[in-house]
């Protein structure tokens, strides 16, 4: 029987692979040479790193990760050595669009402002970026992107260079990928000098992994009122984050962007797919059979002498207000893992449905193409 090492917070598993394995669930943290020793595969999150010190010896040969990211896995050591990886791909794009949004709304509601006059340069347009993309041109933003793998390869009509981007946009969200090295090398991408390229009064949102923005660069810059504020879920040194950069962040979340349970479903699913194919287990469609609804999802909001931005805040913060994860991270920082191992039930726009009394044609359009469900009263 096979063998199989398991992250213990990866969800909807336990019970799934258990007919065809010997699972074994542990924190990811306490994955071990030890442990992975006799192990055929190891199914992980962020947590796990999966190094030549961990992988040498052992029988693993099949790493899957229920994360869009695979910077913790040392990629050229496993194709080397014959282990098979994988990732999940867009698993959570839907709910770091949901987070995105929501920060969006949030800024532009604490600062007076309407998001129609911004310009938001987004900086990664793959399954996460383009989907942030989608939205915010729904929500009438001008939108400007920088991709330059995409750019090599599609030609550069549609995307404009990192330091342009720096120049013109008036928000930056990045949803890049962590690269130490190569022409296309993230890491400290936002440092003393590009984030001092960027607009005065600009906001910089960072949602990808921490690594990508110097820490002191960063705090440099907020505490010198050049920049109007950050968003940041993600952090250098996770969990030991910076408290100062966290007291000078605008919003500050401890790395859950991604932690829609929609997220969460898809991403063991596409791992028990890859796993089931790789040794030949009858669950390559599989999928979590009860992935819970919130008890209240019906949307009901009185349009009238509304804006259509704040009728959209109010459906978006309904389903999820980035206010009530940043209260608890600032209260208890020292819980980065906690928070996000006990994370609550949060699912995307297409399980809402929103009743709309009033409010434009524009305005049923915009949160139709959301995701959300509408009805008109």
């Amino acid at each position: 029987m096979l063998k199989i090492i398991v992250d213990d917070k990866i969800p909807f598993l336990k019970g799934v692979l258990e007919p065809y394995a010997d699972m074994v669930y542990v924190p990811g943290k306490q994955i071990t040479a030890e442990l992975a020793k006799d192990a055929d595969a190891l199914l992980i999150r962020t947590r796990t790193k999966c190094t030549k010190e961990l992988l040498e010896g052992s029988k693993v040969s099949f790493i899957g990760t229920a994360t869009i990211g695979y910077d913790h896995i040392d990629t050229g050591y496993c194709e080397k050595s014959k282990v098979k990886w994988t990732n999940a791909p867009g698993c959570n794009s839907c709910s770091v669009q949901q987070y995105i949004i929501s920060a969006l709304l949030k800024m532009a509601s604490e600062s007076g402002f309407s998001l129609t006059d911004k310009t938001l340069g987004i900086v990664g347009v793959g399954n996460v970026g383009s989907k942030v993309e989608k939205t915010a041109l729904l929500l009438g933003m001008k939108v400007l992107v920088c991709d330059p793998p995409r750019a090599r390869k599609e030609g550069s009509d549609k995307f404009i260079g990192f330091d342009a981007i720096l120049h013109q946009a008036d928000i930056i969200t990045a949803h890049i990928p962590l690269s130490f090295e190569g022409e296309d090398k993230t890491f400290h991408l936002f440092n003393d000098k590009t984030l001092g390229m960027m607009k005065k009064g600009a906001w910089f949102i960072n949602s990808s992994r921490g690594e990508v923005a110097d820490t002191s660069a960063l705090k440099k810059v907020l505490n010198s009122g050049s920049l109007s504020g950050a968003l940041l879920d993600v952090w250098e040194n996770e969990p030991d984050i910076d408290h100062e950069l966290l007291e000078s962040a605008f919003l500050a979340t401890p790395h859950i962007a991604g932690y829609s349970t929609d997220g969460k479903a898809n991403g063991t699913a596409m791992v028990v797919h890859s796993l089931s194919g790789f040794f030949d287990l009858p669950l390559k469609g599989w999928y979590p059979p009860e992935v819970p609804l919130p008890e209240d999802t019906l949307i009901e909001i009185d349009g009238t002498a509304k804006t259509d931005q704040d009728i959209i805040k109010e459906a978006v913060f309904h389903t999820y207000n980035i206010s009530d994860d940043d209260g608890k991270f600032r209260l208890s920082p020292g819980d980065f893992e906690k928070q996000r191992g006990e994370y609550p039930l949060r699912r995307e726009f297409t399980s809402y449905t929103v009743n709309l009394k009033g409010g434009t044609k524009k305005v049923r359009e915009i949160l139709e193409g959301m995701g959300f469900s509408v009805l008109s009263v």
